[in-house]
């Protein structure tokens, strides 16, 4: 479906002002797909009178309709395994030494989708239970998405969604089968938590985190967006903390306080002059 350069502007102004997003022409070709569903819904045959219509006021709850389809909630659990095998063999090892007088960790799923990726990080935590016993293990999931948001609070998931990513074995093991599809239990959900929330927007609690993975996200921003979202991210870093991006994302020339870890691929750090004002910014952690 075609769509004319008025209904671009209002999408595009719409996923900037909701999100923060940026709408460029490579990330068009989906809106036919997307929006689809709504067209049949409000029973409308064409895609500009769809935009028209409930793009009217970027702030009603029609416009925020059509922003949530617009947005790729694309995620399975373990996503690039590679990437989950480091954070078990290498950087939670180093954590638990690091962490060992308060027994605490705190880590942020940025654009969490319907959940799979703070619940694969649990799983890490879970199978290494005399590690991490008597540890507290708060992860944090946030996503724009009323609906992922709400759909991750479930920790259920469909047979589909159950077996991407994982094992049989790790299926049996974390979720149980209910009339509604497959739910984590109890152990998982009690480490994670999700809440709607923009990275652009002062962060959740705690504010600061040992680990903030931002996975496939700021692909979607333009340069001074993208600048903005690394200040953030900066900021509630832990001095010695770790930052995850996606495989097509880096920090090299778009931020000088975020620098790629130089063992781990994927992995950044705080430059050691943002790191050094981390420390002295940041309380003593001795109450965990």
């Amino acid at each position: 479906m075609q769509i004319s350069e008025t209904s671009k502007r209002i999408l595009a102004d719409l996923l900037r002002s909701q999100t923060g997003q940026d709408f460029p022409p490579n990330r068009r070709w989906r809106v036919g797909t997307a929006l689809s569903g709504l067209c049949r819904e409000h029973g409308i045959a064409n895609l500009d009178s769809l935009i028209a219509k409930l793009g009217m006021s970027q702030r009603s709850a029609q416009a925020h309709t059509l922003v949530e389809a617009l947005l790729n909630n694309e995620t399975y659990f373990f996503r690039d395994r590679a990437m989950f095998d480091l954070l078990a063999g290498r950087v939670l090892p180093d954590l638990a030494e690091a962490r060992a007088s308060t027994k605490s960790v705190r880590i942020w799923s940025v654009g969490c989708s319907s959940g799979q990726e703070a619940l694969s990080l649990a799983m890490l935590f879970a199978e290494q239970e005399s590690r991490w016993a008597g540890w507290t293990i708060d992860i944090v999931g946030t996503d724009v998405s009323t609906s992922v948001v709400e759909a991750a609070r479930s920790a259920c998931y469909t047979q589909f969604q159950i077996q991407r990513g994982l094992a049989v074995g790790q299926m049996v093991k974390w979720f149980e089968e209910t009339p509604q599809g497959w739910r984590a239990k109890e152990k998982l959900r009690r480490m994670v938590r999700f809440e709607k929330h923009n990275l652009l927007d002062p962060p959740p609690n705690p504010a600061h985190f040992d680990i903030v993975l931002c996975r496939n996200v700021l692909l979607y921003f333009d340069d001074v967006t993208r600048a903005r979202a690394f200040e953030r991210l900066a900021a509630v870093l832990a001095p010695d903390g770790w930052l995850l991006l996606g495989a097509g994302e880096t920090s090299l020339g778009q931020s000088d306080r975020i620098v790629p870890d130089r063992d781990l691929r994927g992995f950044h750090r705080l430059a050691t002059s943002a790191r050094a004002q981390r420390t002295a910014d940041l309380p003593r952690r001795a109450a965990g």
